[in-house]
């Protein structure tokens, strides 16, 4: 992770016509030289180190591929991965599909969230945060106990 405290923070970025985008700097190092990114949740893409993607992998083993919503998951969730590698610019290709799937355009926030990056569109996160704001202290109160 970015020291002891995780990847943190919001950083506004712009896509390249090319679909690459720059990685905040402070993220490059606990990144590596390869990591994975995947669909997120809420329209969003994930980026994992690969320490953090071992383990998403080990939790998804556990999941009983008996169970319909399980194998649904598992298969949308990988088969949309990918294994990426910046360049010496910092700059991360990121593929149509997954461009697609998080509704990406020109400008997009990257965040810090704990063990993992979040890549979001700019008008979809911006949005995003207005809802969580309103809601803020009762998330607090009922998923940190705080």
């Amino acid at each position: 992770m970015n020291g002891v405290n995780g990847f943190v923070g919001e950083y506004l970025h712009t896509l390249d016509s090319k679909g690459r985008v720059a990685l905040p700097a402070r993220f490059r190092e606990t990144l590596g030289p390869k990591f994975f990114i995947a669909r997120g949740l809420d329209k969003c893409l994930f980026v994992y180190p690969n320490e953090e993607w071992a383990q998403v992998m080990d939790k998804l083993k556990t999941i009983p591929i008996s169970r319909k919503d399980a194998r649904h998951f598992t298969r949308y969730f990988l088969s949309g991965a990918t294994e990426a590698e910046p360049d010496k610019q910092g700059r991360v290709v990121l593929p149509q599909n997954l461009r697609e799937y998080a509704g990406l355009n020109r400008d997009v926030f990257i965040l810090g969230v704990g063990s993992r990056i979040e890549i979001w569109d700019k008008d979809t996160w911006e949005e995003t945060k207005i809802g969580l704001e309103a809601e803020f202290s009762v998330l607090a109160e009922s998923v940190a106990g705080i």
